[in-house]
Order: structure tokens, then sequence, then C-alpha cells
């Protein structure tokens, strides 16, 4: 069983209530306003453990670090915005890609990433080029 320190629980407190994974410096960004002295290290160190626990997931987005979200979510796919690299989940599925698998191969997983402007960014960036 987990200690539950008190980093531990503002960290699991942070990724429940962004509803998107997020990165471990958003993740200490995050709990710093809670917990002004902790250091990334901390951060990493309790994200290895909650993942090693199935409380936590790893999002691993092609070219990019590693984002952090809590399991139990379900299958879902993510939209990344270029502008800003915030991570956001959507909520629905292309369905079955088996229909796109070569023949004789075997479809065991999948991930979707959409990648664009988020509204925040979308909104900034028509706004300046203007």
């Amino acid at each position: 069983m987990q200690r539950q320190t008190r980093q531990r629980r503002t960290i699991r407190s942070v990724l429940q209530q962004a509803g998107r994974p997020l990165s471990p410096t958003e993740i200490l960004a995050a709990c710093r306003e809670e917990l002004p002295r902790l250091g990334l290290a901390t951060v990493y160190r309790n994200l290895k453990a909650l993942v090693a626990s199935e409380w936590l997931h790893v999002v691993e987005l092609p070219g990019a670090a590693a984002r952090y979200e809590v399991a139990d979510k379900g299958h879902h796919h993510h939209f990344h915005c270029r502008y800003c690299d915030g991570v956001f989940e959507i909520d629905d599925c292309p369905g079955n890609l088996a229909a796109l698998t070569p023949p004789g191969f075997d479809l065991e997983h999948h991930e979707v990433f959409l990648f664009g402007a988020c509204p925040d960014c979308r909104q900034n960036h028509d706004s300046g080029s203007r």
C-alpha cells in the first residue's frame, strides 16, 4: 500500500481536477499553489508510483513529452494543441480500425491523436493575424 503524503494527495487532486492529461511541469505549477516548495523530482517520483499502482495512465504523444491522466476514464483519444502544447481529451472514437490493418496483421490496440489549435489559441492566433 502506498503512503498518502501531502504531496501525493495534492498531485492526485490536481490530476483529477484538470480533466485532461498534464505534463510533469504543468502538474508542478498547479501543485505549487498549495505546496510552494514542491520539486520536480518529487513530482516524477510520485507519478512513477501512481502509474505503478495503476491509478495513473501515461499518454504517449508522438514527438512530445509524456502526459499523465487518471486511469479510470475508459477508451478515448486526444487532441494536441500545437500552439500552447496542451493535450485535451476526445470522448469519441472512430471505432473498429481493423479495416485499415494490412492483411494478415492482428490489430491489438490503437491510439488516435488530433493536432491543431485549441479554442483559446485559435482565438489568439486569428486575432493576431488581422
